[in-house]
C-alpha cells in the first residue's frame, strides 16, 4: 500500500505560498512567518511530534520517526515562530484555507463534528490546528506573535472566519471538560445557527462538571479573542483530548487585540 504521508499530491498546497508571504514581525527575540520551504515545515512537524507525543503522549503516525505528519499538512500552510537568537522553532500554527479544503474535500474538523451548520461559511472560512509551543517559551510572547500572524494572513487573504479545535486534556477521564462546558454556556456558546455536533460526545450526563477550573491557555485565549464555542465537547481518542469547535468572526474579534493586530478597519 502506498504510504499517503510521504506524498505531496501535484493538486496540494506547494510548499512555498502562492500568494504574498506574510512580512515577518519581530517580538524580543522571535519572528513570525509562513513557512517557506519544506525544510521548514519539517520543523514545524518536530515540534508538533515533541510537544503531542513526548509531552503528551500523543498516538501519532509512525511514518517517520520524530516527525508528525498527516494527509492535511500537504494542503496547509505553515505558520511558524523563530528564535532568532538560536534559530530554533519554538510555535507553530498549521491553516487550512477554503481552497485547499474543498481540494481534500473536507477539513480537519470534519472528522469529529458534523459541520452541517457551518457549511454556509466555509467559502470564507480558514480552519487552523496542531497549535504548540516549545515548553521552555510558553510565557505568552510566542502564542501573541502566533495570533498576530494569523490575525495578518486573514486580513491579507480576506477571510472572516477562524474555526479550530482547543483541546483539554483527558487526564481526569473528562471531568474538567464536562466543567468547562459548563462555565461557558451562555456567554461563549455560538447561536443555534453554527451550533455543530460532536461524532463522539463526552457523556457530559456521566460526569462530574460542578468543578471549578480554569481551561487551557489556548481556550481561554481564543475566548478572550471573541471566538465562541460551537459545540459539546467530542473524544479525540488519538490525543486522549475532549476538543472544543470554536469560531471567530474577525470582524467581531474583541477591539482591543484587533487594534493590537492592527487589523481595524
Amino acid at each position: 500500500m502506498q504510504n499517503l504521508l510521504l506524498q505531496t499530491p501535484e493538486h496540494a498546497a506547494p510548499c512555498k505560498p502562492p500568494l504574498a508571504l506574510l512580512s515577518p514581525v519581530s517580538g524580543q527575540h522571535f519572528s513570525v512567518g509562513l513557512a517557506k520551504s519544506e525544510e521548514e515545515v519539517r520543523e514545524c512537524q518536530a515540534l508538533r511530534y515533541s510537544v503531542f507525543a513526548g509531552e503528551m503522549g500523543a498516538q501519532l503516525s509512525k511514518d517517520e520517526p520524530g516527525i508528525d505528519r498527516d494527509i492535511f499538512d500537504p494542503y496547509c500552510e505553515h505558520l511558524l515562530v523563530r528564535n532568532t537568537q538560536t534559530q530554533e522553532v519554538v510555535g507553530t500554527y498549521r491553516i487550512l484555507v477554503p481552497e485547499q479544503a474543498r481540494k481534500i474535500g473536507t477539513y480537519y474538523a470534519e472528522g469529529e463534528f458534523f459541520l452541517t451548520r457551518l457549511k454556509n461559511l466555509m467559502p470564507r472560512m480558514a480552519e487552523v490546528g496542531r497549535s504548540c509551543v516549545h515548553a521552555d517559551f510558553r510565557s505568552g510572547a510566542v502564542i501573541m506573535l502566533l495570533w498576530s500572524g494569523l490575525a495578518n494572513f486573514m486580513k491579507q487573504r480576506g477571510y472572516e472566519y477562524l474555526m479550530g479545535c482547543a483541546s483539554v486534556s483527558m487526564h481526569d477521564g473528562g471531568h474538567e471538560a464536562a466543567s468547562l462546558f459548563r462555565q461557558m454556556r451562555g456567554q461563549y456558546i455560538a447561536p443555534p445557527e453554527y451550533q455543530t455536533f460532536p461524532k463522539t460526545p463526552l457523556p457530559l450526563d456521566k460526569l462530574n462538571s460542578t468543578l471549578h477550573v480554569e481551561g487551557p491557555p489556548l481556550l481561554k485565549g481564543y475566548l478572550r479573542l471573541g471566538a465562541q464555542v460551537c459545540s459539546a465537547p467530542a473524544w479525540d481518542p488519538d490525543f486522549n483530548t475532549a476538543d472544543f469547535l470554536v469560531l471567530l468572526s474577525m470582524s467581531k474579534m474583541n477591539p482591543r487585540y484587533a487594534k493590537h493586530f492592527g487589523i481595524q478597519s
